[in-house]
């Protein structure tokens, strides 16, 4: 077995990528190596076949949209409960790095530093992304938990 990170969705449906919330109806809810953001998550389209939304037909591409705003609405709930300071979830697919469709789903915080409080989080310094301080780790369990009750409730 290789790395997890290797082949994310692979992974993921072989049970082995530990940061799987949820099966979704179009794929996987995983919440983020790094969370200097709490409640960073990714909606991961299940088909690494996929390389964005266009490749979809209607249905699915509906699917896939409707499994984002569910794990949208399901961080916004359980960050407001536990942090304070939140202030909304931004949603992106980008696609200008991962060659298979995903979504981004950031929670955004008043406590932010104000030069990138409106801005696209991809603005913050690079060394956000390898911070061992807030890499995710057992002290995330609460948010995890959280999440994954929130993706379990009828919308």
């Amino acid at each position: 077995m290789g790395d997890w990170r290797t082949d994310r969705i692979g992974s993921a449906r072989r049970g082995e990528n530990p940061t799987v919330l949820a099966r979704m109806p179009s794929g996987f809810a995983v919440i983020g190596d790094v969370q200097w953001l709490p409640g960073y998550c990714v909606l991961l389209a299940d088909g690494p076949e996929i390389g964005g939304l266009s490749d979809l037909p209607r249905d699915k591409r509906l699917e896939f949209l409707g499994s984002m705003a569910e794990l949208s609405r399901a961080v916004e709930i359980a960050c407001d409960e536990l942090y304070d300071g939140f202030r909304r979830v931004n949603v992106e697919i980008l696609g200008n790095t991962d060659p298979y469709l995903h979504a981004h789903v950031w929670a955004r915080y008043e406590w932010e530093p104000a030069e990138l409080i409106g801005k696209p989080v991809w603005l913050y310094p690079s060394e956000h992304w390898s911070d061992p301080a807030t890499a995710l780790g057992p002290d995330h369990d609460t948010l995890r938990a959280a999440i994954v009750r929130h993706l379990s409730e009828p919308i």
